[in-house]
């Protein structure tokens, strides 16, 4: 039994989502201001209070027109029910799954409400609603209905709504919307139940008091084994623990009781008549729950018998302390309850947080296993389910690839607000051939995952690439305005193989993604034998790059039908081809990136050649001779004075002016650089 499917409507970003979750652990990505965050907030308050409320600011900016709407209604003297179908409600769906093989559903049962043997789910609805006859005193008062008065309007509104709308939850029938049946939040709150490790845990307080964060869990871990006698060996350390204080407790009431009476003084002293002495006593106790909380401190072992206070310890190891001591106290808090609940969903916020880049990968990978060992521990189930919701790549690369959810920011283009939406890599690219799926999967499992959280992400094909293309940014920027300057924005620098370019592009529009692709134009020609080889691009009649093939399909793709291919062809939606072009028009053109460079740069390789075709073999042949690595380091460390190739200043020239569409949010790009 697990939850399968979140699906949200009108919560701050969260204006129409839906999300499918993991059996075990479900990761959310996406750039700053994307949604994430929100995802959390809004499972917080509906399942940890028992009486959730929302403010007017809790409401998806694209659905506050709707107030407004339904409030023109309202003064038109439309009806109460089409008045409520026009008001927004924040609704949150759960959808669970379960087999029939299991014996007991639990607290599910009370919320399946269909008929269906055939069907194995069950839908959990929970809506913020205005209250049944409450209209009227939502717009009492409001007499004006031009824009002028909106603001007063909406201020009016924000302080109504959490006295008059409310929370409502429904087991509704996942094949039947009208077939519902309202439930209480007792019985929501056995059904499901959450724990949270927040972004902000406290870790690297630095005022004057010693911090002891960790030191607070395991006093939580003690008072949840305390009340939990089912969990006997757990319990049994409490009563020791107990005992052990008694114990201290008596040996202080004899000795250190009996001294301290002495300084005590005898009421007899006071001299007045009839005044009994009651021989005052003393009694020292000591509460365990308050001896944890004032006097125990977590340290750590050090050496001469010197121990380390918790603040002392590096950040990030007691940053992973902490989220496993956390853990810890989840899965007690679970066992300690008389009616378990069905799903245990437990949000991580940035685990990331001073972890360095192996441990981060680590966590993630480990996750559920540290769940499975507590099992094994106990032989206690715990239907746990994470929901890890990062900005790092190290985690990201970690994560099965499936398990990936893609947070990313719209225009909404009615309201011109932004929303948040949900990309499921799972069935992102499911359209794929099986082995372009297989490649795309362990290329961004295996290498980086920075395109879910750059602005804007570089493909480079090789070493060359990588270390000169920073440097050619910087010149290119140079001439461009500030708003349209490349090395201003967030770039993320990733290298593919140049053969598979091509197969990023359904990823690129899965993610929306502009995407500038930069390949060579690797023309060929045919030998004596038939068989095509490499040739300088005047001499070429074909050309033996895939991504280039691929992009013009059937059309022509000998060189000279390249070089004078419009801009209109080699852009298509979000996406724009580059490849080498001559310098000047009917010049040389190089085949490559290396050859590419040498003609833009005649004073730094002085070529002997007059005309156009022996200037192209002498640059192919030189550039044959080249050592990748140094050749790119030379002109990145060495020389300053050089320009660089037509073609890739184009394309990123391009790049930084290229509008965005209107309905969505400025994205990442996608340099693609291929060599064949």
């Amino acid at each position: 039994m697990r939850l399968k499917k979140i699906e949200i409507c009108n919560f701050r970003l969260l204006h129409n989502i839906a999300m499918y979750l993991e059996e075990r652990t479900t990761v959310v990505v996406g750039r700053n201001n994307s949604g994430k965050t929100s995802l959390t907030e809004v499972a917080r308050r509906l399942l940890t209070e028992s009486n959730p409320s929302f403010r007017l600011e809790d409401f998806s900016c694209v659905a506050h027109h709707c107030f407004w709407d339904a409030y023109k209604a309202h003064k038109d003297g439309k009806p109460l029910p089409e008045v409520r179908s026009l008001l927004p409600n924040i609704k949150t769906s759960l959808r669970f799954e379960y087999s029939e093989a299991e014996s007991s559903l639990g607290p599910l049962s009370e919320f399946i409400v269909d008929l269906d043997p055939q069907c194995t789910e069950a839908l959990v609805v929970i809506e913020y609603t205005i209250e049944e006859g409450r209209i009227p005193e939502l717009f009492a008062g409001l007499e004006d209905s031009d824009e002028a008065s909106r603001p007063a309007f909406f201020k009016a509104v924000r302080d109504r709504i959490p006295d008059i709308y409310s929370a409502r939850i429904f087991a509704v029938d996942p094949n039947d919307g009208s077939n519902a049946d309202r439930k209480d939040a007792a019985s929501f709150r056995k059904l499901c139940m959450a724990g949270f490790i927040n972004a902000q845990r406290g870790l690297d307080d630095v005022s004057y008091k010693e911090h002891v964060v960790i030191g607070k869990v395991l006093e939580n871990l003690f008072a949840t084994a305390k009340k939990n006698s089912s969990d006997k060996e757990s319990y049994d350390i409490t009563q020791e623990l107990e005992v052990a204080v008694q114990g201290i407790g008596d040996k202080i009431s004899s000795d250190f009781n009996a001294k301290l009476d002495m300084l005590l003084p005898a009421l007899s002293t006071f001299g007045y008549p009839g005044l009994r002495d009651p021989k005052l006593l003393t009694e020292t106790t000591l509460d365990i729950d308050r001896l944890l909380s004032n006097h125990t401190k977590v340290k750590y072992t050090g050496s001469n018998g010197v121990h380390l206070p918790e603040a002392y310890n590096g950040l990030g190891a007691r940053n992973l302390i902490l989220i496993l001591l956390l853990l810890r106290d989840f899965f007690k808090q679970y066992l300690a309850l008389d009616v378990r609940p069905a799903v245990h969903l437990i949000f991580i916020e940035e685990p990331e947080v001073h972890l360095h880049p192996q441990m981060q990968e680590v966590f993630i990978s480990q996750l559920g296993e540290i769940a499975a060992a507590f099992c094994k521990e106990t032989s206690e189930s715990w239907p746990v389910q994470f929901i890890v919701s990062t900005h790092s790549s190290h985690i990201a690369n970690a994560a099965r690839f499936e398990a990936i959810r893609y947070f990313m920011p719209m225009l909404d283009c009615e309201s011109n607000e932004f929303k948040a939406t949900v990309k499921d890599l799972r069935d992102g690219l499911s359209g794929k051939p099986a082995d372009d799926r297989k490649f795309l999967h362990q290329y961004m499992t295996l290498t980086r995952c920075d395109l879910f959280f750059a602005d804007k992400a570089i493909l480079i094909e090789g070493t060359t690439e990588r270390l000169l293309l920073p440097k050619i940014i910087r010149y290119v920027d140079v001439n461009e305005p500030l708003e349209r300057k490349l090395g201003s924005q967030y770039l993320s620098i990733l290298e593919i193989g140049g053969a598979y370019a091509h197969l990023f592009f359904d990823l690129v529009d899965f993610l929306e993604l502009k995407a500038l692709i930069i390949t060579d134009i690797d023309s060929v020609k045919s030998n004596a034998k038939g068989k095509f080889v490499a040739c300088p691009v005047g001499q070429g009649t074909g050309t033996s790059n895939a991504c280039i093939k691929s992009w013009f399909g059937k059309a022509p793709t000998a060189p000279s039908d390249l070089i004078s291919a419009s801009d209109d062809v080699k852009a298509v939606d979000s996406k724009r081809l580059a490849y080498q072009l001559p310098e000047s028009n009917g010049g040389p053109c190089g085949r490559s990136f290396e050859d590419a460079f040498m003609l833009a740069n005649p004073k730094l390789f002085p070529l002997q050649g007059k005309s156009r075709d022996e200037l192209e073999l002498e640059a192919w042949d030189a550039a044959k001779d080249v050592k990748k690595s140094e050749f790119a380091l030379d002109h990145v460390l060495k020389f300053d004075d050089w320009t660089a190739p037509r073609y890739i200043c184009e394309g990123l020239s391009w790049l930084a002016g290229e509008a965005v569409p209107a309905a969505q949010v400025p994205r990442a790009c996608f340099i693609n650089i291929c060599a064949g």
